[in-house]
Parts: structure tokens; C-alpha cells; sequence
């Protein structure tokens, strides 16, 4: 209510945000001396409106993982621009949280319920000798890897699957909710010592790219034979997948709307 009477209508505040996951401990709010990136944004967000402001992420990202697009929403009242909220609070936010972009929607947009597809990238360093710039951004992988039948295995994620085998054991999971995903795009790529799992779908399962990732790897790598993928989905069974790669390679490349 303003001081003439009127009534103003909540507005929908489209974020679009960056952050190194290194020091966070996930996205989400959880206890108060945990530091998350919902939080940190929270906070920002008080500063700035004055009151409490609830910020919905497109998801959860979990302890170590980045992003270059991960996307969350708010609503608020005040008629402060979208660009002026940007620069509000990157001007509040640490040096690990940056706000790419900021745009008023329509009130329908949700930021997890409207979501089409994401994107994440795992990055592995394909070498002998760890990196010292990018070692919060790549898993060390030192031996040789079967690109080709990698590839190849991948293809095998691709459509309509009941990814159960892939999914980590979650307490806060509903055993009765479906863990039937699609997966849209894998491509694995290659530059110089550097190799990129890229895997984009309608929505991902606790912890599904990082098992996916170390079944990969194992593969590659000859600890598993060829034909692994088309047989572990089939099995519907996490202890027939590979291990769960670390977090500190994965980041979340985009989201789709």
C-alpha cells in the first residue's frame, strides 16, 4: 500500500547467476552457520528491499558444484528496475556469487516449475600432473581413457529412461516420486588435455551426472566392459553403476525455459 492508497502488484524478478561452488556448502538454505548461495542472495536481498525476500532456485546444487547459469526467481512489491537490482547486488554479494542478469517476468514463470531443460558440464583433466589454476574446476584423471567407446556408451543415456541405477541414495527423496528422466544431449568432447561431458535433460536425479560421470570414466578407462550403460539402466539398481565423481568438476551450464 502506498502513501496515496494504492495497492502495488507483486512483481517476478528473473535472476540469472554465476558462482564458484568451491567454499558453499549447496544451494540451498540449511543450518544457520552453513554457508550456501541461496543464502548469501537472501541476504543480499534484505539489504536491499528491507525485508525478507524468498529466493526459488531452478534447482539444488550440491557441496563443491558450480555454475555459469544457474537461474532463480523472486517476487517483490518494490519498484526498484530489474538492472538497478542487478547492480544492488552484485554490489552486495561476495566475490564467489555474481548476478549476469536480471529481468521482470510474467507472474506464471516459476524458476523450478517452468524449467524445459539444464545443462551441466563435468570437467576432467586428462594428464599426469594436476593443475594449479583450475583444480577447484576439474577432476585430475591421470589415466588413459577410450574416448571412442565413451562416446559411444553415452549414447546409451539419450531418450526416455528410468535413470533409478544413477541416482544417490537422498533421505529427503519420495520413494514414490518417478525417477524416469529424459536426457535430450550427451557429447563428450575434447581440447587438448582437457575433456567435457556435456549432458542436458528435463531434469536430473540426485546426483545423476556425477554417477553417470564415474561410469564413464570407468568405462573408458576398462573397468567396465562395453554394453555397461544399456545393462545398468536395466537393473534399476545404484550398486551397478560406477562410482560417484567428485563434485568440484561439475557445473551448471544453463537452463531452458
Amino acid at each position: 500500500m502506498t502513501k496515496y492508497g494504492l495497492v502495488l502488484m507483486s512483481r517476478n524478478i528473473k535472476l540469472t547467476l554465476e558462482y564458484d561452488g568451491t567454499r558453499f556448502e549447496g544451494w540451498q538454505v540449511q543450518k544457520k552457520n552453513q554457508r550456501t548461495v541461496q543464502g548469501e542472495i537472501e541476504k543480499a536481498l534484505k539489504k536491499i528491499f528491507k525485508e525478507e525476500i524468498r529466493l526459488i532456485g531452478s534447482g539444488r546444487t550440491d557441496s563443491g558444484v558450480h555454475a555459469l547459469g544457474q537461474a532463480a526467481s523472486l517476487k517483490t512489491r518494490s519498484r526498484i528496475p530489474a538492472a538497478q537490482i542487478k547492480r544492488a547486488l552484485n554490489a552486495n554479494l561476495p566475490a564467489d556469487i555474481a548476478v549476469v542478469d536480471a529481468e521482470e517476468v510474467g507472474p506464471r514463470f516459476h524458476a523450478q516449475y517452468s524449467v524445459r531443460s539444464k545443462t551441466y558440464r563435468y570437467t576432467i583433466l586428462n594428464r599426469a600432473v594436476r593443475s594449479t589454476q583450475g583444480r577447484h574446476f576439474c577432476l585430475l584423471f591421470p589415466y588413459k581413457l577410450n574416448l571412442r567407446l565413451m562416446r559411444e556408451e553415452a549414447q546409451a543415456l539419450i531418450g526416455r529412461h528410468d535413470f533409478k541405477s544413477f541416482q544417490a541414495a537422498n533421505p529427503a527423496h519420495d520413494e514414490k516420486a518417478t525417477t524416469v528422466r529424459i536426457v535430450k544431449h550427451v557429447e563428450i568432447i575434447k581440447r587438448g588435455d582437457f575433456i567435457f561431458i556435456d549432458i542436458e535433460a528435463d531434469g536430473f536425479l540426485y546426483k545423476m551426472v556425477r554417477n553417470i560421470v564415474g561410469t564413464l570414466l570407468e568405462i573408458g578407462s576398462g573397468r567396465l566392459p562395453q554394453g555397461s550403460i544399456k545393462v545398468i539402466l536395466k537393473k534399476r539398481n545404484r550398486l551397478f553403476a560406477g562410482d560417484t565423481a567428485k563434485p568440484h568438476g561439475l557445473t551448471l551450464l544453463g537452463v531452458k525455459y
